[in-house]
């Protein structure tokens, strides 16, 4: 078994001076940095007094979840002769609040990749990799709530 460890540093940086004295006495901003990498600005979602202008957890985990989609389907079709020539998705995670056994908790997150691949390439192949990109999806794997993909596969031209 292969084992890999991920380190980050999520520095908050929101004392106004005076700490978390009240709920309304300090900014949810954080900065996250990883070895030799940009750092990354972050706050709460701007429902819960965050910076609408920095990322956010809920933003974060859905932002994962599409990028590890992505990496395993491109990964796929180099593999089995699906040229993909463009990658978009449009996301979107749905979380709910009010549940009085389990807080705020997401439900679902929806991938919408719209792709394009060569003239020559499989459109059901290039279908057909995405299931197989969802099941080995590292994050997908890890989160207790569906992941739904549904692409949209043109060819070029």
């Amino acid at each position: 078994m292969k084992e890999h460890t991920y380190q980050v540093t999520v520095d908050w940086v929101g004392n106004t001076g005076e700490g978390t004295s009240s709920y309304t006495s300090y900014q949810r901003n954080f900065i996250a940095q990883a070895l030799s990498k940009p750092v990354l600005e972050g706050s709460a979602d701007p429902a819960f007094r965050g910076d609408a202008s920095r990322w956010n957890p809920e933003d974060m985990l859905v932002a994962s979840l599409s990028a590890c989609h992505k990496l395993w389907y491109l990964h796929l079709c180099a593999v089995n002769a699906v040229n993909v020539l463009e990658y978009v998705d449009n996301a979107q995670g749905r979380m709910v609040e009010g549940d009085a056994h389990r807080k705020g908790h997401f439900t679902e997150v929806v991938l919408r990749p719209q792709i394009v691949v060569s003239a020559e390439s499989d459109v059901t192949l290039a279908r057909q990799l995405h299931d197989t990109a969802h099941h080995e999806c590292f994050l997908a794997n890890s989160v207790n709530f569906p992941v739904r993909c549904e692409p949209a596969i043109h060819r070029q031209g």
